[in-house]
């Protein structure tokens, strides 16, 4: 396992097995950031000659090794990217990420990156804490591991205590998007609702367990008692697999508490359409739908580690959705947790059930506010890409989620639900709400307006992190391929606002 600390040394002198640099591009040439000016100082007059000759620029993503002769004590120097502006916590975080990955079988690093704000101290630490990650859980030939023993993040505030409260704080945030990354990242028939909940009850024994540690109230319900509990909507998904549905409850109460939070995370660990069956090449990376039930899952655990002065009662919904002579039909009509009857139009629109429910249980026990957060619709991943979120909801919160997002480097930009929408959801002729009509435009935005109907009017935010949850691509900044943890690091910010309004 990694140490990480925090130190005031000089880079040029510190006697790590390697230094890890940041590099700012300018329209007069790269030069190093701030952080390493003693690095510049130590080459003088041979620095510019010499970034050139290796080809450096600056710009984001960039990563270039260079040994070291007399000039500085490492033997090793890396050079990354941060681009035009060092002080943006989102390129310090993905150019620590870089450095991660750029950095093989030294024992000890130092990292010389922009660390003069507490911000910029979690930034470092997150960003390279997760740049490193790999899951090989799979892998019947275990990779030799190259992480390092020691990292340390040199900055002029490393003895003041709101640094080392930042780095705490990120080291505890990038467990939990780890978290995430390996539950999604799990082939799915070992990650069942039955299993999932098992891993869940796993992590909180892990986090609530020992003196001092937090204490976190956690409930398991099975198929049985959510029929019982009249979760229709849930099992309308779950009931197609011999997998049965789960829902998985934390509840966070400090005594100290300001405000009450209430997340729910769509949970379908596998999403095969059901009878509405999805075309093959689309089923791949279904294993990552049940990332939105992970995420709140893991910032729960999170927010009660920081000891955040806010209860937060979290509701993780889980199913399996299959093709099976149970399986939901096209038009049959589901009771929801609430009361609401709803006609059922196509079963590969199964996560707003699930969320329904979920969310109905969340309006029972009265927060102040109220977020969700799924892998909800394909027309969101089309609008934003793979890098941005979306979020909707009401006007008093959508906000306090885009900033949070600002604060934690997540991108969220926010979509509407228009009112039109209202006609769409309520348009069946047999029940009170149509869960999906076909219209190929504003999928997205319908699906929103549907969960609105379960918020019981409270203060709420949907995150739709369709496409985030899992980069099918090379890894870039501090995202690997593969699982993400998109949302985590949001959810976790959201809470600290929502703790210190």
């Amino acid at each position: 396992m990694t140490s990480y600390s925090l130190r005031s040394a000089s880079p040029a002198k510190t006697r790590a097995d390697a230094v890890v640099v940041g590099v700012v591009a300018g329209s007069s040439g790269p030069r190093l950031c701030d952080a390493a000016e003693d690095v510049s100082a130590a080459y003088g007059r041979r620095l510019r000659p010499f970034l050139s000759t290796l080809g450096i620029t600056g710009k984001a993503g960039e990563a270039v090794k260079a040994p070291t002769r007399d000039e500085v004590n490492a033997p090793l120097l890396v050079f990354v990217g941060l681009g035009e502006d060092p002080t943006d916590a989102i390129a310090v975080r993905r150019a620590a990420g870089v450095a991660a990955r750029s950095v093989a079988n030294a024992a000890s690093v130092a990292l010389a990156l922009p660390s003069d704000t507490p911000e910029l101290v979690a930034a470092v630490v997150e960003g390279h804490r997760l740049g490193g990650y790999a899951f090989t859980a799979y892998k019947s030939a275990k990779p030799e591991t190259t992480e390092p023993n020691d990292v340390v993040v040199l900055s002029p505030i490393a003895r003041r205590a709101e640094a080392t409260e930042a780095l705490a704080r990120a080291e505890v945030v990038a467990d939990a998007v780890a978290l995430v990354r390996d539950w999604v990242n799990t082939p799915p028939k070992d990650c069942t609702p039955p299993l999932l909940a098992e891993l869940v009850v796993a992590a909180h024994k892990e986090t609530t367990r020992g003196r001092g540690a937090p204490k976190v109230k956690l409930e398991v319900f099975d198929h049985e008692q959510l029929a019982e509990m009249g979760c229709g909507g849930i099992l309308s998904v779950g009931d197609s697999s011999a997998a049965p549905a789960r829902l998985v409850k934390l509840t966070w109460a400090p005594k100290d508490a300001v405000a009450h939070l209430a997340l729910v995370g769509k949970g379908v660990t596998f999403d095969s359409g059901g009878l509405t069956i999805k075309p093959s090449s689309s089923m791949l990376h279904m294993k990552g739908d049940m990332a939105g039930a992970a995420s709140v899952v893991a910032a729960t655990l999170a927010v009660a580690r920081l000891g955040l002065p806010v209860k937060v009662t979290t509701f993780a919904p889980m199913a399996e959705n299959m093709v099976s002579a149970t399986s939901t039909r096209p038009g049959d009509v589901i009771t929801m947790r609430n009361g609401t009857t709803v006609e059922i139009a196509n079963t590969d629109a199964e996560g707003r059930m699930l969320l329904g429910d979920a969310m109905a249980l969340a309006v029972e026990e009265s927060p102040d506010l109220l977020v969700d957060i799924a892998t909800l619709t394909g027309h969101m991943q089309l609008a934003l890409g793979d890098k941005v979120g979306a979020v909707m909801g009401t006007d008093d919160t959508v906000p306090t989620v885009l900033a949070a997002g600002v604060a934690a480097g997540e991108q969220h930009w926010r979509m509407p639900i228009p009112e039109e929408m209202s006609e769409r959801i309520t348009s069946s002729k047999v029940a009170d709400l149509l869960q999906h009509d076909w219209v190929r435009w504003g999928g997205g935005l319908y699906a929103s307006a549907f969960l609105r109907e379960f918020t019981g009017g409270l203060p709420w935010a949907h995150l739709d992190i369709a496409g985030k949850e899992m980069n099918t691509g090379g890894p870039y900044g501090h995202v690997p391929s593969g699982a993400t943890g998109f949302g985590v690091s949001t959810l976790v910010e959201l809470a600290r606002s929502v703790a210190s309004a």
